[in-house]
């Protein structure tokens, strides 16, 4: 009887052992195993995930440099003579030329000569904010520049060539596009809007100032005013004029 009595107290003895085996083959599996599958699983769906936020972002990218690429508007200047006049007074006479991407003349030329060699492209810009570029808006999608007057170093500004009238919407723009109120309006209300932020913030706009960048001009070379759809005004390196055509 007392072997008898023994007999349970092993056997419940061999299954506890046996349980707790089980729990620990279950839990080293669990650790071992199971918990590193899932954490490596949870790392790839981050790494997808960052991987297409990456993606995107690349793309977004690509497309604000296409964007920084595109000129919006251009002018070229061809150095025409440069000499010195009765009194000795250097004077410079250029043809500028509004053209389009293609280089193909979108309006009349002008022959205009200046005293000196140094000489300012004044313009007024109106640049937006970035995300209406980036969306490519058909108004707002690129800067807008209009060409106010052209002058030298050794002149007053207000006696310079005129180009596009002050307050009206360039002739270039309204011979590409009909022409929107809401571009007349920002013309019209250039300096209201330069100093009023409220106001040029209502209309999207980012920047709204004059830029008169000047280039120091040498005979018988072209040069490119560019207006890029970021706003910034540049003035290309010059190059060598071509002979004219017969010689």
């Amino acid at each position: 009887m007392s072997s008898d009595r023994h007999f349970p107290i092993r056997s419940f003895a061999v299954s506890i052992v046996l349980v707790a085996f089980a729990a620990a083959s279950v839990y080293l599996s669990y650790e071992l195993v199971v918990k590193p599958r899932l954490a490596l699983q949870e790392q790839i769906r981050e790494q997808k995930g960052t991987i297409l936020k990456l993606e995107q972002e690349k793309q977004r990218l690509e497309a604000y440099l296409k964007i920084l690429k595109r000129i919006d508007r251009r002018a070229r200047v061809e150095v025409l003579r440069q000499a010195k006049d009765q009194q000795g007074s250097l004077q410079t006479t250029i043809r500028f030329t509004e053209v389009d991407d293609a280089g193909k003349p979108v309006n009349a030329a002008r022959e205009l000569t200046l005293p000196g060699q140094e000489v300012y492209f004044d313009t007024l810009v109106i640049k937006f904010d970035d995300h209406f570029v980036e969306q490519g808006d058909p108004i707002k999608g690129g800067a807008l520049m209009l060409f106010r007057r052209v002058f030298s170093s050794t002149m007053r500004a207000e006696d310079g060539f005129t180009i596009d009238k002050d307050g009206q919407v360039p002739e270039v723009y309204t011979e590409r596009q009909a022409t929107s109120e809401f571009e007349k309006d920002l013309w019209k209300r250039f300096w209201e809007l330069a100093n009023d932020e409220k106001l040029a913030k209502e209309r999207g706009v980012r920047a709204i100032h004059g830029d008169a960048p000047y280039m120091r001009l040498e005979p018988d070379r072209v040069y490119e005013i560019c207006l890029r759809s970021t706003g910034e005004v540049i003035i290309t390196p010059g190059t060598r004029m071509a002979p004219p055509s017969g010689d």
